[in-house]
C-alpha cells in the first residue's frame, strides 16, 4: 500500500535535507568566496565556443603544436631515410 510519502519520496527528501554542516570551527562564510570563484570558472568554461580539448590556456599547445612538430620531423626523417637508401648515400662502413 503506498501512503502518502512513497519510498522514492522519502529517499530523495532524504537526500536533499542531508547536505553536510562545515567542520567545527569552521564558518561557512568563508567557503562562499571559493563557490563562487568555482562558478565563475565552470561558466567561463561552459560558454566556450572551442572544442572541450582547447577551452584552457595552454591547450593549444599541448594538443595541436607538439603533435604537429611530432609529425613534422618524423616525416622529414623518414623522407631523408628512403632518399638516402634509394640513392645509396649515408651508409656506415
Amino acid at each position: 500500500m503506498i501512503g502518502p510519502r512513497s519510498e522514492s519520496t522519502k529517499a530523495v527528501a532524504s537526500l536533499t535535507h542531508s547536505v553536510p554542516s562545515p567542520p567545527s570551527g569552521q564558518d561557512d562564510r568563508s567557503t562562499i568566496p571559493a563557490v563562487r570563484e568555482l562558478f565563475k570558472q565552470q561558466h567561463y568554461y561552459q560558454n566556450l565556443t572551442k572544442h572541450t580539448y582547447l577551452k584552457g590556456r595552454y591547450d593549444v599547445i599541448t594538443s595541436v603544436a607538439i603533435p604537429l612538430a611530432l609529425a613534422a620531423s618524423s616525416m622529414f626523417m623518414i623522407g631523408r631515410g628512403v632518399y638516402n637508401m634509394s640513392h645509396g648515400i649515408g651508409k656506415k662502413e
